[in-house]
């Protein structure tokens, strides 16, 4: 048995991991790498293994980093793809949406930037790889074993993180050798966010791979989160401004959706136009109400008196490109949210690029941004930015709410991986930057798991 540590080793984004087990090959993850441009655009043209030399593949959740590069694998890859139900859905909207800005981006390289022909540059994946990826796609409950292969039993447990997110629990046997149970979390998600039911625990585990996003972080606690939202909102009404948000289509936007319906019905904000301006967070919001399964007890019981929190008169969504031009000449106070979560493509960057030198106005940073990212520069607080190849000041006000973080913080980070403390033989951390892998390596390592290792990309670890 042996680990191939293929993407998110040493980084964040980028997930793919690769096991051996009787001479079969399983992946976890196929995800999209995000950050410097080249960079990106190196790793994901070209997967570091055969796609006609994996056998099986089970995907954790749809985010793109997670589960971008799938199309390009089943170019070569004609196998399953195991994931839940919820994932199966957003997975098809995520990646087609993937596939059209990535025609859109090469449609503008090639007009706009490339000297000669021969510089020309084409999608990685088009919306036919797409289909025939999500005909391979076979989708199964929360704690239902399957048989993977043989000698290999796949339960998913519910993470928490994200709708539809799954912990991915392998029970291996090989010919001469105890079983072994191997752990992969995908990412772990918080105690008691708005939405979805807690992350499940696994106590009985041999080996795990775990992320470690926020290491070495502690949230700021997730009651704070309304609070805090409450008085951007307030700030930007009365000095008639724009709040920007960028904000993932997948569960972010429509968490600070349920946070502001909760906050207008209390009457802890004022009545304010609320734009929803990205094309993909309206599929995904569509989605959500087709999997009650995934809710937590609260959400539930809105559903069930035909409540639906992601809808109210103060809200409006924009589909169209012309509907979202025009908000850059309506005056505020307003709220936008749009995409990408970390300001790398979409509609946000527009709104940036006609909103940022504007002190009157507030982006309101809500989720995790990678390094690199044009998000991870407004976060510093950098004087200037580049958006669409020119620099503008950035005047606005910046906030930054860490509280609706989906990610799990350094402590439930730490009850994850210690509630196998007793048979777990060795840790792997990945999807982490350095100095977050490290100190929680270092800090589990004091609590009594002798066997934390960080991997890098491309190791390999044999069991």
């Amino acid at each position: 048995m042996r680990i191939y540590f293929m993407g998110a080793a040493g980084g964040v984004t980028g997930s793919m991991h690769l096991i051996e087990v009787n001479g079969k090959r399983i992946l976890l993850d196929c995800g999209m790498f995000q950050g410097r441009r080249e960079e990106a655009n190196r790793l994901n043209r070209t997967l570091p293994f055969a796609g006609d030399g994996i056998d099986a593949v089970v995907l954790s959740h749809a985010h793109i980093d997670h589960s971008g590069n799938l199309p390009l694998l089943c170019r070569d890859y004609n196998g399953d793809i195991v994931t839940t139900l919820s994932t199966r859905d957003l997975c098809h909207v995520m990646l087609l949406d993937s596939a059209h800005i990535q025609e859109k981006d090469a449609e503008f390289f090639n007009k706009k930037i490339a000297q000669r022909e021969e510089d020309y540059i084409s999608p990685i994946y088009t919306f036919d790889d797409v289909e025939k990826c999500m005909r391979q796609v076979i989708a199964i409950n929360y704690d239902r074993p399957f048989r993977l292969l043989d000698g290999v039993q796949l339960t998913l447990l519910d993470a928490g993180h994200v709708m539809g997110s799954a912990e991915v629990v392998l029970d291996l046997e090989e010919e001469g050798r105890e079983p072994v149970r191997l752990v992969f979390s995908g990412d772990v998600g918080r105690k008691r966010i708005p939405i979805l039911k807690d992350p499940s625990h696994v106590y009985d585990a041999d080996y795990m791979i775990l992320e470690s996003t926020y290491g070495d972080r502690k949230h700021d606690p997730i009651e704070t989160a309304d609070d805090a939202l409450a008085a951007a909102i307030n700030d930007i009404y009365k000095r008639k401004g724009k709040i920007l948000i960028p904000a993932f289509a997948l569960e972010r936007t429509q968490e600070i959706l349920y946070c502001i319906h909760k906050l207008l019905k209390a009457k802890r904000i004022p009545s304010i136009p609320i734009f929803v301006d990205s094309p993909l967070a309206i599929k995904i919001t569509e989605i959500f109400r087709l999997h009650p399964e995934c809710y937590d007890e609260e959400m539930q019981a809105l559903f069930d008196v035909r409540e639906d929190p992601f809808d109210f008169p103060e809200m409006e969504v924009t589909r169209s490109k012309e509907a979202s031009q025009a908000l850059n000449d309506q005056k505020g106070p307003m709220i936008i949210m749009a995409g990408s979560g970390m300001c790398e493509g979409g509609r946000i960057l527009h709104h940036l690029r006609n909103n940022i030198a504007d002190a009157n106005n507030m982006i309101l940073i809500v989720g995790f941004q990678a390094q690199n990212t044009l998000g991870r520069k407004i976060v510093e607080r950098q004087p200037t930015v580049r958006i669409f190849g020119m620099e503008h000041p950035l005047e606005a006000e910046v906030r930054i709410i860490n509280a609706y973080s989906g990610h799990a913080d350094k402590d439930d980070l730490d009850t994850h991986a210690l509630s196998s403390k007793d048979t777990l033989k060795k840790l792997f951390l990945v999807h982490g930057e350095p100095d977050q892998s490290e100190a929680m390596a270092s800090r589990l390592r004091q609590k009594g798991i002798a066997e934390v290792i960080v991997p890098q990309r491309g190791d390999f670890v044999d069991l």
